[in-house]
């Protein structure tokens, strides 16, 4: 199995960015206009919270209007922050632990983008379609286990003989007679070039 994602691998690198004095209704326009579900509050480079679509739902729930509204008003704070290198499968069980949909990424430089829980969806679809094997591979397996299973348990009543399978170093378990005293033995052992019960392997 390949290597687990990290969160670097699905994020969301570019992002609305505003300031806490910024009006409500003005971060919906660029929200529109850039199709985000949120925007990112900073204060110089630092993050300080973000403002969803929920928040902003919120404000008209409550009569409040949003030219007169600032985000520093409504937003969620403080934010909560992954290294890049963090695991996906981390960064999904605390959005679900935390209840939210947003995670902020950070690395050395600063903020390098968000982790959505559309990227995470989208990325966990993805892994499971290259997961799912195809028709014609599945059918391949089946014949293929078929065939091994057809070697190795002849059908009842099928007068073959017995296909011996080596169980480490020289011993062999499928019962047979063996090739120096004829005897009937329950394990045989390859001993130069014969079959031979234990017995006979000793001399």
């Amino acid at each position: 199995m390949e290597s687990e994602l990290s969160v670097r691998d699905v994020l969301t690198t570019e992002y609305v960015g505003v300031s806490e004095s910024d009006t409500v209704r003005g971060a919906v326009e660029l929200m529109r206009q850039e199709r985000a579900s949120c925007v990112l509050v900073v204060r110089g480079s630092d993050p300080v919270g973000i403002m969803t679509e929920w928040d902003v739902l919120g404000v008209v729930a409550d009569d409040h209007e949003p030219s007169d509204t600032t985000i520093g008003d409504v937003m969620t704070s403080p934010v909560i922050t992954f290294g890049s290198n963090r695991s996906l499968t981390d960064a999904a069980s605390t959005m679900a632990r935390e209840n939210i949909r947003n995670i902020v990424v950070e690395d050395g430089d600063g903020v390098i983008g968000l982790l959505t829980q559309r990227d995470v969806i989208a990325a966990a679809g993805s892994f499971q379609a290259a997961m799912k094997p195809t028709r014609s591979s599945a059918l391949e397996e089946s014949r293929s286990t078929d065939e091994r299973v057809g070697q190795i348990a002849p059908e009842s009543g099928e007068e073959t003989e017995s296909t011996l399978l080596p169980n480490g170093g020289d011993e062999y378990t499928t019962q047979g007679v063996c090739e120096a005293c004829g005897t009937l033995a329950d394990a045989l052992w390859d001993a130069n070039g014969q079959l031979v019960c234990a017995d006979c392997r000793t001399v």
